[in-house]
């Protein structure tokens, strides 16, 4: 709670809007004896391209924010560890959790945070996976006050607008088209299509697009959809807030990907997965550490110069221009510890007992700053 509520609003300082990104993420693990462990889809297949992978998944909220120099920030700030109904008869009923879809999941993180990002007085959008858009996240989120945006299933069931009511008709205005709307047919259509200029993934992409407002029932009403034609082929958008322009939905999808570059630097540099912890709380508590590393190291550095925090005089051969990565932003609390532990030892009158006692705890400090 107190990343949301000390940490995280200085960040946001200046921002129009709180992004929150949601998204699951696969752990690895190996050995039979992890609790709740299971074989989940890969999302991001090594050489050997094996599409499953062994190990536990994690459902993380993050918050995006717009750094000046190094672009969009993800900052996780929960987890919770999604368990397949089959994997739960494994583990003994004094630690096995209630089952929950990944749905479920994602439908209650919104809730979890709107209480905490509602003290910033700022619209919230959402923006997850095209798997997580059904009626069970858009009508809460519509309830809480949110914006969600996503990608769109090409066989989405939308329909116009609806038209006016009918003079003398009693009951509601309609709230759906009597028309469907077939997004294949409108995308395939040579006319409707514009350019535009757009700032996406820390640079300028072209990109050739229609938008345009339909209804959609597990939506309950009126949607944003934008098209975007892609060398690869078209791809279809969905934004729930009426008025929001091509640029708001385009770059809230493009913004999603630091997520992703969270999730490789939590693993790769702050090492979640490597713990030897067996049993599903402690493994869920590690993963959690993990991610408030992560977003503490990046809140804390956020307003340092890169001075401080790269020196490439050694790599000549590295781009001076390079923003600063996880490890960079990292080495100073190694560096800081590494001190500590130094003054601690040349303060007068230190017994034989704490110098060795303290020579075994600076190998890792320096090995922290190598």
């Amino acid at each position: 709670m107190r990343l949301l509520t000390e940490v995280v609003p200085p960040l946001t300082t200046g921002a129009g809007r709180l992004t929150l990104a949601i998204d699951d993420s696969p752990l690895r693990r190996f050995g039979p004896h992890f609790q709740a462990a299971g074989f989940h889809h890969d999302p991001a297949p090594g050489p050997a391209g094996s599409t499953h992978l062994y190990g536990h998944v994690f459902m993380v909220p993050a918050l995006l924010v717009e750094h000046g120099r190094w672009g969009v920030v993800a900052l996780p700030l929960l987890s919770r560890l999604y368990v397949r109904k089959a994997g739960l008869p494994a583990i003994d009923p004094k630690h096995r959790p209630a089952f929950r879809t990944k749905l479920e999941m994602a439908v209650e993180l919104p809730r979890w945070a709107k209480p905490w990002l509602g003290l910033v007085k700022r619209p919230i959008w959402v923006v997850a996976d095209g798997a997580y858009v059904m009626k069970e996240l858009l009508k809460p989120a519509k309830t809480l006050g949110m914006t969600v945006v996503s990608r769109l299933r090409k066989y989405a069931a939308l329909r116009t607008l609806p038209g006016p009511k009918p003079a003398g008709r009693r009951g509601p205005a309609p709230t759906y088209g009597g028309k469907a709307v077939d997004l294949a047919k409108r995308a395939g259509h040579e006319r409707g299509w514009s350019r535009g200029a757009f700032g996406l993934y820390d640079g300028t992409a072209v990109k050739r697009y229609k938008t345009f407002l339909a209804t959609w029932r597990p939506a309950g009403g009126v949607i944003r959809i934008v098209l975007v034609d892609e060398p690869a082929g078209w791809r279809a958008y969905l934004c729930t807030d009426r008025p929001a322009t091509v640029a708001d939905v385009l770059t809230t999808i493009a913004d999603r990907l630091s997520l992703e570059i969270a999730f490789r630097e939590i693993k790769e540099v702050v090492g979640a997965g490597k713990q030897q912890a067996r049993f599903i709380h402690a493994s869920v508590g590690i993963f959690r550490v993990c991610l408030w590393s992560y977003t503490l190291t990046e809140a804390r550095v956020c307003r340092r110069p890169e001075a401080e925090l790269v020196d490439r005089s050694d790599s000549p051969w590295d781009a001076q221009t390079r923003r600063p990565s996880h490890a960079d932003k990292r080495r100073p609390w190694g560096h800081e510890m590494l001190v500590g532990e130094i003054l601690a030892i040349l303060r007068a009158g230190p017994s034989d007992s704490e110098i060795r006692a303290a020579a075994g705890r600076l190998p890792r400090p320096a090995a922290r700053c190598s």
